[in-house]
């Protein structure tokens, strides 16, 4: 069970007042909160051993090396990697992102295949029509049905021995869908081809086993957990990296440099190049073992129960449709009050201390297949509460008849 009132003790932010209101935060899918146990971490690095990391001799870079590498590891234990080296510490989930799309330039042949879902985040998107436009590779789109669910009849027809990689959202940022992953991997993987599953939307709700599933890469990023900002992961199987060339080349990247030529270091360091975000990937750490501590199996739980009543209770406003009606989601409610511009609700709810995304969050093609601009998208995390869910729905009659 979830102590809230305790929890919510632990973010300071969540006691501030928005114009004259108490503060509703429902923008979690946006960005997380960040709780005192990781903002203490930052502090204390900056405050006790800010230093360069590794080969450093001094003892302030070695307790910097030490604790960047110890988060390192719990990284590869929450998600359960085969070994530490099969985590790259990244700028986040677009950037991890990037760094595969760059190292396949280097693997595909014009005529090659790449599969992308309909539920996609730009950032799942953008990157791979730039490497379809650098290798002249093809990029197919897996299609979604009126419920927000990828339809897997389709994947079936468009695998094949062209088929080199399938990219899929773990959870759905805009609809909150979760997507059959293993069963897309598998699918997949007796093609031939990889898959990378973006999971930025996961992982605040939904611990994934990276071993378990097979998957060839996962993404996220450290701000969707809590953590701080400009800080995410990539996991790669051994294998999979180490066929990819460099992203970027710089220090720390390198084994040996001469005028003549350039030896890279093995994993993981041939990808992180330069000066790291030290202090973000130790808070990285620092929030993974803050979520541990209250538990993901009781986080996932506590959150379904908000999402039900939060879904029950808008229900009831006339007009309302929500979108993305998945049996299996996460705590997301995407949706729009007749023709009312998502945008302008938005606004009147700030106005009520309410704090919603409205637009089409980065995901136009699902704003495009839904016919519609965008959406108010409500998003919970297990700091927040039913009231404050009731708060949002007694706020939203307020700007529904302000707009009618």
């Amino acid at each position: 069970m979830i102590d809230v009132k305790k929890i919510r003790k632990d973010f300071p932010i969540l006691e501030r007042q928005v114009n004259g209101y108490p503060l509703v935060y429902f923008d979690n899918a946006a960005t997380s909160q960040t709780p005192v146990q990781v903002i203490d971490t930052i502090v204390d690095y900056y405050k006790n051993y800010n230093a360069n990391i590794h080969r450093g001799v001094h003892s302030l870079s070695q307790e910097a090396t030490d604790a960047y590498e110890a988060a390192r590891q719990k990284i590869q234990s929450h998600f359960n990697a085969a070994h530490p080296y099969e985590i790259i510490f990244t700028s986040g989930t677009t950037h991890s992102i990037n760094i595969i799309a760059s190292g396949y330039s280097e693997l595909l042949k014009a005529g090659d295949e790449l599969l992308v879902s309909a539920l996609e985040h730009h950032s799942n998107i953008v990157p791979w029509q730039m490497l379809c436009e650098r290798t002249g590779a093809i990029l197919k789109v897996i299609p979604m049905d009126e419920q927000g669910v990828l339809i897997l009849d389709e994947l079936d027809k468009l695998l094949s021995d062209k088929t080199k990689l399938v990219f899929v959202n773990h959870v759905s940022n805009a609809l909150g869908t979760v997507n059959p992953i293993a069963e897309i991997i598998e699918k997949v993987h007796a093609v031939g081809a990889e898959v990378l599953v973006d999971g930025a939307q996961a992982s605040p709700h939904i611990q994934a086993d990276v071993q378990s599933l097979n998957v060839d890469y996962y993404v996220t990023s450290a701000h969707k957990l809590c953590g701080p900002t400009g800080v995410g992961m990539l996991f790669g199987k051994q294998v999979a990296l180490e066929k990819l060339p460099p992203y970027q080349g710089g220090g720390e990247m390198i084994a040996e440099v001469t005028f003549e030529k350039t030896t890279y270091a093995g994993l993981p360091h041939k990808f992180e190049a330069g000066t790291p975000n030290i202090s973000g990937v130790i808070a990285f750490g620092a929030a993974l073992d803050y979520m541990n501590s209250i538990g993901m199996e009781n986080i996932a739980a506590y959150e379904e129960e908000l999402l039900v009543h939060g879904t029950k209770e808008l229900m009831k406003i006339p007009g309302l449709k929500i979108y993305g009606e998945a049996a299996h989601k996460t705590a997301v409610i995407s949706f729009n009050v007749g023709a009312i511009h998502p945008y302008d609700i938005g606004s009147i709810l700030d106005k009520m201390g309410i704090a919603v995304r409205t637009g089409h969050h980065c995901a136009q093609p699902i704003m495009d297949f839904y016919k519609i601009p965008g959406t108010v998208r409500a998003s919970f995390s297990f700091y927040n509460t039913f009231e404050e869910i009731d708060l949002m729905v007694v706020a939203l009659k307020k700007a529904i008849t302000m707009l009618q």
